[in-house]
């Protein structure tokens, strides 16, 4: 059996930095190509492909570039999120550092399935390498006969590359159109929503970097070679961030669905010598625990929110038995109350008030009314702020109570 590591995204013919002739003399072109032959056809395929958002949502493509599509007479917008700032996910910064012709080329297809005129590739500014590698592919994109020759069919876009504030909330869809239109990235309400109304009014679409990575390759080759890459009702490669108590960390693609055991023992290395498997963060400090036994889960979407769990990015960090849940918690609470943009007062207080809470049960000196309010707070918090934020704070505390509330008792003072 052929190894599913690394079909696609991080292939050898993807990673070839901002090299455009050794990305045209490979696959590179082929998916574009293919799109303009058929415009038309683009979108019916994302959605055969089953194609899903991979910065964390989970949500059909083809959705977003429906609604898009279907407005006609606007100046719309493409924003290529690749904000990435969240602990234990790191992804998008190698698609951005390492394959950003790729990136350029799914952004391309998408703005012509869904008649858009502006491409905007919005990069966190603390990669600096990303930053660099995304500048130099796309001047030479622009500057060559390949480009030339879609932009006399008719194909007349306007590509931007854009550092963001570097804000953890900067990379949520609607602070990311505040931030392209020069405030600070305040998240808006959920209505109007931005297929409707983002970027000046004007419709606009916001894709994750890993999501657009994959456009140019389903045009390629066809939604189901797509589909077949995935395991069981899953389509397509996902990118995992493997990190903490494990022997070899890093990005790994492997086929959506992978078992978790699978990511951990048969790439990851296993656990560091002498360490046993406590639990994994599944899906970044903003999701859910997975403990031991749901190593057995398939890592797609689906699969994952059986158990309790969210896949989110991708990121699967890994803690060995020793360590304390409740410090970790703490610690990634810490980093969320830090993160509020505090336009939500229940957001900047609730994160807060928590982390309060938190630091004291995880130093001894808590009591059972300071559990009580944890508790009470996971269930008076959610739906009350205005993005993610605050619910991937509360999801990561509610499910280390679910899962290790003896802990939590242990640590209270007698």
């Amino acid at each position: 059996m052929d190894d599913p590591l690394n079909q696609v995204l991080l292939n050898q013919q993807s990673r070839i930095g901002s090299d455009l002739s050794l990305w045209l003399e490979g696959w590179g072109g082929d998916g574009l190509n293919v799109a303009m032959s058929d415009p038309a056809a683009i979108i019916p395929v994302i959605k055969e492909a089953g194609l899903l958002g991979l910065g964390g949502s989970g949500f059909p493509v083809y959705k977003k570039w429906q609604a898009i599509a279907e407005q006609k007479g606007s100046d719309k917008y493409l924003i290529c999120n690749g904000n990435e700032d969240e602990p234990g996910t790191f992804k998008d910064r190698l698609l951005l550092e390492e394959t950003p012709l790729q990136v350029i080329e799914g952004a391309t297809i998408a703005a012509l399935a869904c008649d858009i005129k502006h491409i905007i590739f919005y990069i966190n500014p603390n990669l600096k390498a990303c930053l660099k590698s995304m500048e130099s592919a796309l001047e030479r994109w622009l500057q060559s006969g390949f480009y030339k020759g879609i932009y006399e069919s008719g194909l007349l876009l306007n590509y931007k590359i854009l550092a963001s504030s570097g804000h953890y909330i900067a990379g949520e869809e609607t602070a990311a159109i505040e931030a392209v239109e020069g405030n600070f990235p305040f998240p808006r309400g959920k209505v109007p929503r931005p297929t409707e109304s983002g970027v000046h009014g004007n419709p606009t679409l916001v894709n994750n970097v890993e999501t657009l990575s994959n456009v140019s390759h389903i045009l390629r080759k066809g939604a189901k070679w797509y589909q077949n890459l995935g395991i069981g009702n899953a389509s397509g490669t996902k990118l995992y961030s493997l990190s903490g108590d494990v022997l070899s960390p890093g990005v790994y693609e492997l086929p959506m669905g992978t078992p978790l055991s699978e990511l951990i023992y048969n790439y990851g290395g296993g656990m560091l010598v002498g360490k046993e498997l406590k639990a994994v963060f599944a899906g970044g400090p903003s999701n859910t625990i997975l403990t031991e036994q749901g190593l057995d889960v398939n890592l797609d979407f689906e699969s994952v929110k059986v158990r309790r769990a969210a896949l989110g990015t991708g990121a699967m960090i890994v803690v060995s038995r020793g360590t304390g849940i409740v410090k970790r918690v703490a610690q990634y609470m810490d980093f969320f109350a830090d993160a509020s943009c505090g336009q939500c007062p229940s957001c900047k207080t609730g994160t807060y008030y928590m982390s309060q809470l938190l630091n004291k049960i995880d130093t001894g000196k808590g009591s059972k009314a300071d559990l009580d309010n944890l508790v009470d707070l996971c269930r008076i918090l959610p739906g009350s702020g205005r993005c993610h934020l605050l619910e991937g704070a509360v999801k990561v505390v509610d499910s280390s109570l679910y899962h290790f509330l003896s802990e939590y008792e242990k640590a209270l003072q007698e």
